[in-house]
């Protein structure tokens, strides 16, 4: 399961090394800076849409069998994606690749849920989270050196083995499971919630690339509202629904699927503009960006495993609180870095980013698995990480747009003596400013595009930073105290077994 999902986000962290690559018009695919956020989101919004109904299915015919489904729709699309002619094929291929990966995301985690018992399964979805950190360590780094090599394209042939070893082991080794009780399919939820997230990520990336002073955007935004709200309506009535609205009355469980969702919204949003700046604005190759990367990578692989630990002995409350305020003070220091920001600062920012994060994950997705029957375990692998992916998703849409503008908005007066056209192109985006200064032997146009970037950066830095904060004051208020300690039963200890487990280990040892 730790492969499979390993081939999931391994998509998302290796795309974003290439950026700056998909933007280039003779090593790319002269991709605007929308495109690129389509590029990403397409991925995210599929994953997000259909989550639900693979979740079902998957509880319904077999978390095995959709598993493999995932991981067959997977590779077809990377190759898909490695061959696409313009940014509209890739956007499109990806869109598929979502689709894939959102038949595996919930069937990895429900397996492991069916598999392992209670008492193992916080330890075993920490092992499993720390999946995370080894795809954060070796997308970024793959990428880099795949691109210095090979042409773009070959960051998504390097699933296809990755892909196939997951088919095989999952044939081999995995049990099939299902819910013994099935419901019915809910294909209303799932369209809505598929048309409403798109119009509203849509309306919101418009108003970035074009400007928010036109009624188009609004209507989508306010479109994709309105049909979430249906949605919910829906979802209240429907016989069998996709997504439970009755569960968020739970504060566990509502706390645990808002907090997934700020934080990814404020993570991932940084995240995306962090491959611009580091190489554009720092000059560093993709291969270097992926080392940069590795302090993530590393503190979530060391920390998230062992956060169980740390749950059990002092409750999710507290640990969640204290890595949110980690991941907070990593993103604030974002809005004072600038083009000559020592390195090795940055890197320490992104591992104090990800120990904070490897302290939220695990016992967030604890939390939500912990109030869903086991047999349900698909829709609640479903929950979490459609929170999660339509955090992500509106995190790049919102501050994504967020630099555009205030990117546009800075250059455009330092563009003043270049032709129309010429203006129109720099104020693109930082990579089509660097892209005419190249072409037309403007020195100074690079100078001027990092001083506009980095000011629109600090702005998006300020507003992920608010976010974190948010978090953590919902954590503080709402997420609640170790139901144990609230009986009065005694804590176990950090790192002991439960204590049949150890009588039981005791008779076994006594017996000839």
């Amino acid at each position: 399961m730790v492969l499979c999902l390993l081939v999931v986000v391994l998509e998302n962290t290796i795309l974003n090394v290439a950026l700056k690559v998909l933007a280039d018009p003779e090593q790319g695919l002269a991709a605007s800076q929308a495109e690129l956020e389509w590029a990403v989101n397409s991925y995210t919004l599929a994953f997000a849409g259909f989550l639900f109904m693979f979740g079902v299915l998957g509880d319904r015919f077999g978390r095995r069998r959709m598993l493999q489904f995932g991981l067959l729709v997977f590779l077809v699309a990377s190759v898909a994606s490695a061959y696409a002619q313009d940014p509209l094929q890739l956007i499109l291929a990806r869109a598929a690749k979502g689709l894939g990966a959102a038949a595996i995301m919930p069937a990895t985690l429900s397996i492991i849920s069916h598999v392992f018992h209670p008492a193992e399964r916080g330890r075993a979805i920490g092992i499993w989270s720390g999946a995370v950190g080894i795809a954060v360590a070796i997308g970024p780094v793959t990428g880099g050196v795949l691109l210095e090599y090979f042409w773009w394209g070959s960051i998504f042939l390097i699933n296809v083995p990755v892909v196939l070893l997951s088919m095989g082991l999952t044939a081999l080794l995995v049990p099939e499971s299902r819910d013994p009780t099935p419901s019915g399919l809910d294909l209303p939820g799932v369209l809505l919630s598929v048309v409403a997230l798109g119009a509203l990520v849509y309306g919101i990336v418009n108003g970035g690339e074009h400007g928010f002073d036109r009624p188009e955007p609004w209507l989508w935004v306010g479109g994709g509202l309105l049909g979430l709200a249906v949605f919910v309506w829906w979802e209240r009535r429907a016989r069998h629904p996709s997504l439970d609205v009755r569960l968020f009355r739970d504060p566990r469980f509502a706390t645990a699927v808002g907090v997934t969702a700020l934080i990814f919204f404020a993570a991932l949003g940084v995240f995306f503009f962090v491959a611009f700046y580091l190489q554009l604005v720092r000059g560093y190759s993709p291969l270097a960006t992926g080392l940069l990367l590795l302090p993530f990578a590393l503190a979530q692989i060391v920390f998230a495993p062992r956060s169980v630990l740390l749950v059990q002995r002092y409750g999710a409350k507290r640990i969640c609180a204290i890595g949110l305020s980690l991941t907070t003070v990593s993103l604030l220091v974002w809005t004072v870095f600038d083009e000559h920001t020592p390195i090795w600062v940055v890197a320490a920012s992104f591992f104090v980013q990800g120990a904070g994060m490897a302290h939220v994950m695990p016992p967030a997705m604890e939390a939500i698995l912990a109030c869903m029957p086991r047999e349900r375990a698909g829709v609640g692998s479903a929950v979490a990480n459609t929170a999660r992916q339509v955090g992500g998703a509106l995190g790049i849409a919102v501050l994504g747009s967020l630099i555009m503008a205030v990117y546009r908005a800075e250059i455009t007066p330092a563009l003043s003596g270049l032709p129309d056209p010429v203006r129109s192109e720099a104020a693109e985006s930082i990579a089509a400013a660097y892209a005419v200064a190249t072409r037309l032997e403007l020195p100074d146009l690079p100078g001027l595009a990092d001083h506009a970037f980095v000011t629109a950066m600090h702005l998006a830095a300020a507003a992920s930073t608010v976010v974190a904060v948010v978090s953590v004051l919902v954590v503080l208020r709402w997420l609640p105290g170790r139901p144990d300690t609230a009986a009065g039963a005694p804590r176990p200890r950090a790192g002991r077994r439960p204590r049949a487990r150890r009588l039981a280990r005791a008779a076994a040892d006594r017996m000839p």
